[in-house]
């Protein structure tokens, strides 16, 4: 599929030409990465760690090296604790940006300092600890640190229509923590939060039972003029 993209003159006003990719590049993007989770959690020289940034630095090094040395991925790297474009003071866990290269997707243009799109990576469970919430993949009822919140709040990623959530599954099954979190947005729901409705429950899209992992996918409405957004869930058994 990648080999189907060709190299064009970038639109007027460019400073060099770039390398075109469609919409459904970011959904191949997203494959991509689903796919080596497994493969990294796996690595007989990975260090055994549970720390969510530890977890993450882990996770954006060993798909860097996977990038740079796969055909059609070379033209990315990954990085960890980015500003968000409109919200510096805050960081998104991971990011895959273009590496040395022009990408055009639809008419966006991204450079070596732009974000493709915006993950935000999760324990689960959430770790027991004064100012944390065990729903926090979903929403935090102490702070601003919910995932899906975050993403349906602007908070991260409001310059982007797609976003992907990595789950580090440390205990239970991929079976159980789909029926928890969906579960607690159910909760949300009947609450009468505002914002929450059915489109933000988690719909698997794939899962593998070899790999022990799975890939599932929510729209959630977002706050004020912002439009949609798709959110993409990555989840591996570690």
């Amino acid at each position: 599929m990648l080999a189907e993209y060709e190299t064009v003159v970038a639109p007027s006003g460019a400073l060099e030409p770039g390398l075109y990719r469609p919409q459904t590049w970011l959904i191949a993007l997203i494959e991509f990465m689903a796919a080596q989770l497994p493969l990294w959690r796996d690595r007989a020289d990975r260090q055994a760690v549970a720390a969510e940034t530890a977890l993450t630095s882990q996770l954006c090094a060993h798909l860097n090296s996977v990038a740079r040395k796969t055909a059609g991925w070379d033209i990315l790297q990954f990085r960890i604790e980015e500003p968000d474009t409109r919200h510096p003071g805050r960081r998104i866990d991971l990011v895959p940006a273009p590496a040395g290269e022009l990408l055009w997707i639809g008419e966006r243009r991204y450079g070596d300092f732009d974000t493709l799109l915006p993950i935000e990576c999760k324990r689960l469970p959430t770790p027991k600890a004064r100012g944390r919430d065990k729903r926090e993949y979903v929403r935090s009822g102490v702070s601003t640190t919910g995932g899906l919140q975050r993403f349906k709040s602007g908070l991260h990623g409001a310059d982007h229509d797609q976003a992907a959530m990595i789950g580090y599954v440390q205990s239970l099954t991929i079976e159980r923590w789909t029926a928890r979190v969906n579960r607690w947005i159910g909760a949300l729901i009947r609450l009468g939060v505002p914002g929450w409705e059915a489109g933000d429950s988690l719909e698997l899209e794939s899962r593998d039972l070899v790999g022990g992992a799975a890939r599932f996918r929510s729209v959630h409405t977002r706050d004020g003029a912002l439009a949609p957004v798709t959110v993409h869930h990555l989840w591996v058994e570690l």
